[in-house]
């Protein structure tokens, strides 16, 4: 199917997918005119890629584990998985972190209000 069918199917806009493929997440297959081809599978990963970015995943650690997901291949060794599963923790508490900070400033936001609105009355 065409880009355009490729992005209704997917419900991804047709510049995401041309972006998957610049960074090697997919690769549609070519007609002989040179237009993008895009079948089923790559559909599926589509999908997949779009439910990992939305996880907050970088897409570095999504080239990774994409082969684990739709290959159905081994993709490498137990250090591999264990690497990746180290890079992804590392994701995890680096973000977790980030949340920490932004509720503290939530807290602090919050605090500030109730004071306003005393003070105010």
């Amino acid at each position: 199917m065409k880009i355009s069918e490729a992005s209704r199917a997917s419900g991804v806009s047709a510049r995401s997918l041309r972006h998957y493929e610049d960074e090697g997440l997919i690769v549609p297959g070519r007609f002989s005119n040179g237009f993008r081809d895009y079948c089923q599978s790559t559909i599926d990963r589509v999908l997949i890629i779009r439910s990992l970015l939305e996880s907050g995943l970088p897409v570095r650690l999504i080239r990774e584990l994409l082969p684990w997901l739709t290959d159905g291949s081994d993709a490498g060794s137990d250090a591999v998985c264990a690497e990746f599963l180290h890079e992804v923790q590392n994701y995890r508490d680096r973000l977790a972190a980030r949340i920490a900070v932004l509720s503290d400033q939530q807290a602090a936001l919050d605090a500030y209000l109730r004071q306003a609105r005393r003070t105010d009355l």
